[in-house]
């Protein structure tokens, strides 16, 4: 017997594509950069969004997105933070 559920990086790559159309209607090349780097955010998390057995490929897709912003936001936080020291100390 074959499989019947697609592997995840597969069905990921169909979902993206799927997007084709949106990607193309965004209004400037920095809203399209931005999808771009967000589908790559699913691509990244790929292994780890296989795992949550979902069939619903969006779901775990958007988890992916959401903890690449987060990862971002502290990131930016804590650069914000020694700045702050930094200012603080002169």
């Amino acid at each position: 017997m074959g499989k019947t559920v697609p592997a995840y990086r597969w069905a990921l790559e169909d979902e993206i594509a799927l997007w084709k159309g949106f990607r193309k209607a965004l209004p400037s090349d920095e809203d399209r950069e931005a999808f771009e780097e967000m589908m790559d955010l699913c691509r990244v998390y790929a292994s780890e969004s296989s795992m949550a057995t979902n069939p619903i490929i969006f779901e775990p897709m958007v988890m992916s997105i959401v903890l690449g912003q987060q990862k971002k936001l502290q990131k930016l936080e804590r650069k914000l933070s020694i700045a702050d020291e930094s200012i603080d100390n002169l």
